[in-house]
């Protein structure tokens, strides 16, 4: 079978340290138990007002025995209307009345079409949908049409809810919709989305704002029955006043209650005097005319230190934070923060979706960011914000330093005392960690290069390149350091013009855009001579090489790989120079020049294993077997590929495991056992075919010629 090249260019080559690993990096899944649909939905709303007819009218778009109502090829309801008004919460709460009925799952995103910041890219709803469905990142394409056919395609004959919140446009949601009658997506946004009704025959409905009947029956749910009967026209007031929004009527709700000796007419009185008070602020299309009043009248009613942190959490750049983070935006400790953000939750003023994580609605956000904007100085507003980049920055660089210990460190301001970090322990832990904060990640690079906060827009993509690279969010990872790059230049910083063409290099290099990756790595080596960042230079010379060689300019290839590990033999860079010697080694072998290939494996393997890098022992000694096995020494091929087997299986990273048990095939059916080779094929073609490797299609040519030969079948 062909041979490969198992190379990676910088960080990530790093991935999986022994010493540093406990109970390894999951990045491809093992064959065993099915997975388990994904389910998405957020929680049930609570104390749901009674919207008979609008639940009705889902229900009968439900599909029934495989096909759409009507015939048509998909089924889409979308759900306009003004905001607070309820979409999202109907949305959910119809799902879970229905997620039975979708056995293969349910799917949920916040499209965050009218939040402060820019909305998600389909795109990377569609890289994150796809990972849900379980499709290897492996598999997943790098542009926005190739992800949506593969989505498409996933969902064919499936049944699965999929649900679209907050969409701004019909371009933002098209790619998501699946082009099978079985799934039924649901999408909410305060668009009437006439091009969906039109081209995709959604079914819309339109969302009004309660019945007064329905406000008062709400509000009664919220401060007792008994209340609202005492005062009727009372309680009529507060729920026009309320604009009969439930989300208005919640809030205010929530205050009464927990005044119980107040009468309801004195909150009539109160609402009156802050809505006088509110009138010069009117404007044309302000989107919180409607609501203002009820927000500012419980704003008013927090303790200072409680409404300041509610402000102060509206300068947030991502869509939800944690605990730590909001404790970082304040500047107070995590058990402080945990209780402030306790009373606004209780307040309805944020919401707490998911443990340890809390997100605003739409409006209250833009309400937060209006009064931090109104009573913070520019300069609080900075180290607010500055903060919680500092947050990010050091519990990236936290993990980093337990995912990839021998990546490229940076040097960094101390984060502060008012900056409290829970670092990582495990690379279990640490990717978890990145997993759950990754848009957070990319909203932050994004808001500091905005801000003039150049220094941590540059440094924050360094610090986070290898996660990104590990769980190929390819267009992510390319975006984040073009954009940390454009940071860097604005900062004057060298440095971080070279670390980020570096890995710039690397991205586009695994996007197969050889001529540009090249170009990054020619600057990323000239920058950082510069600055005298040998890490950098010796890896974007390595990077050059690694693409010369793909192309087949071997002598250049060579060159290259020589001019690196001088680079870093000469400063003590222990790992590059064994990546290297690899390299090397791969050149001379495809070169047909074993006797030199094997001395370059060896004395990698050798450099690898005295720093305990045992993942890497394994990629040097999977080479190092294929040229024993193409000089016929097979005793030593054996041994070199067991080796291998067993480092890539501890730290789960089949695709490895699956090239070497090809290999290992190879070297069985050389040495006349048919059958351990076509036991080992049989095992690489079960990791490797659902990978999309293109190894497989030679592997399963071997499985079938060699059934063939034995008069069997292939299994």
């Amino acid at each position: 079978m062909p041979t490969a090249h198992n190379e990676s260019s910088g960080d990530a080559e790093a991935v999986v340290q022994a010493g540093t690993v406990h109970g390894g990096i999951n990045l491809f899944g093992r064959a065993g138990p099915p997975t388990p649909p994904p389910r998405q939905l957020p929680l049930d709303a609570t104390r749901f007002v009674n919207r008979e007819q609008a639940l009705t009218r889902l229900d009968a778009a439900l599909p029934a025995d495989g096909t759409a109502a009507g015939g048509r090829s998909m089924i889409v309801a979308a759900i306009a209307g003004a905001p607070g008004v309820g979409k999202t919460a109907l949305a959910v709460h119809w799902a879970h009345r229905v997620r039975r009925w979708f056995a293969d799952g349910d799917l949920y995103v916040d499209m965050r079409g009218y939040g402060p910041g820019p909305a998600l890219d389909v795109g990377q709803t569609l890289d994150t949908f796809l990972r849900a469905l379980h499709v290897p990142a492996e598999q997943i394409p790098t542009e926005t049409e190739g992800r949506a056919a593969l989505y498409r395609s996933v969902l064919t004959g499936k049944r699965v809810l999929v649900v679209v919140d907050n969409v701004s446009t019909v371009g933002q949601v098209r790619p998501l919709l699946p082009a099978t009658p079985t799934c039924m997506t649901i999408i909410t946004s305060r668009s009437r989305l006439s091009g969906l009704v039109a081209r995709e025959g959604a079914s819309r409905m339109t969302l009004d704002v309660l019945s007064p009947d329905e406000a008062i029956t709400l509000l009664g749910d919220s401060i007792g029955g008994d209340r609202v009967s005492a005062e009727p026209e009372a309680a009529a007031e507060l729920a026009r006043r309320c604009a009969y929004l439930p989300l208005a009527l919640r809030i205010i709700g929530e205050r009464i209650a927990n005044t119980p000796y107040a009468t309801l007419t004195d909150f009539v009185a109160d609402l009156a005097l802050v809505d006088h008070q509110l009138d010069a602020l009117t404007v044309d299309d302000d989107e919180l005319s409607d609501v203002r009043a009820v927000f500012s009248w419980s704003y008013q009613a927090l303790p200072e230190d409680t409404a300041r942190f509610f402000r102060l959490l509206g300068l947030h750049a991502g869509s939800d934070i944690c605990v730590a983070a909001a404790a970082a935006i304040v500047g107070v400790s995590i058990p402080r923060a945990r209780n402030l953000l306790d009373q606004l939750t209780a307040a309805h003023l944020v919401q707490n979706p998911a443990r340890d994580r809390y997100l605003f609605h739409d409006l209250l956000r833009a309400y937060a960011l209006e009064r931090a904007q109104a009573e913070e100085t520019p300069e609080q507003q900075h180290q607010s914000r500055r903060r919680v980049y500092t947050w990010y920055l050091w519990m990236a660089e936290e993990g980093r330093k337990v995912i990839l210990p021998y990546s490229h460190a940076i040097a960094l301001d101390p984060a502060g005392p008012d900056v409290p970090l829970a670092p990582p322990s495990t690379v279990a832990e640490a990717m978890a960690w990145f997993e759950r904060e990754r848009l957070n990640l990319l909203d932050t690079i994004r808001q500091a290069d905005e801000f003039g906060d150049h220094d941590i827009a540059w440094q924050l993509p360094v610090v986070s390149d290898g996660f990104f690279e590990l769980k190929s969010y390819w267009a992510d990872w390319r975006d984040i350091h073009l954009t940390g790059l454009r940071a860097a230049r604005s900062a004057g910083s060298r440095l971080g013009e070279a670390a980020n063409l570096r890995c710039l290099g690397d991205a586009y290099w695994r996007m197969e855009q050889r001529d540009t990756a090249l170009d990054c790595y020619r600057q990323g080596a000239n920058a950082s001579r510069d600055v005298n960042d040998h890490w950098v230079e010796g890896f974007s010379l390595r990077g050059q090489g690694l693409i010369h060689e793909e192309l087949g300019h071997l002598e250049e290839a060579l060159n290259l790989y020589e001019q690196a590990r001088e680079v870093f033999r000469h400063h003590g860079i222990t790992r590059g120079e064994a990546m290297s010697l690899l390299s090397l080694g791969n050149c001379h072998r495809a070169r047909g020049q074993f006797d030199t290939a094997i001395a370059h494996y060896q004395q990698a393997v050798a450099i690898l294993d005295g720093i305990n890098d045992q993942w890497s022992v394994a990629w040097a000694s999977y080479p190092l077997g294929l040229a024993y096995q193409q000089i016929g020494h097979h005793d030593e091929a054996l041994n070199q590929h067991q080796l291998a087997l067993k480092l890539f299986r501890r730290f789960d990273d089949r695709r490895c495991e699956g090239l070497t048990l090809a290999a290992l095939g190879d070297t069985f059916e050389a040495t006349g056992k048919a059958d351990d080779a076509q036991r080992c094929w049989q095992q690489a073609l079960q990791i490797l075919d659902p990978l999309g490797d293109p190894h497989a299609s030679a592997v399963r040519r071997l499985v079938t010629q060699s059934d063939g030969s034995n008069g069997s079948e292939p299994t």
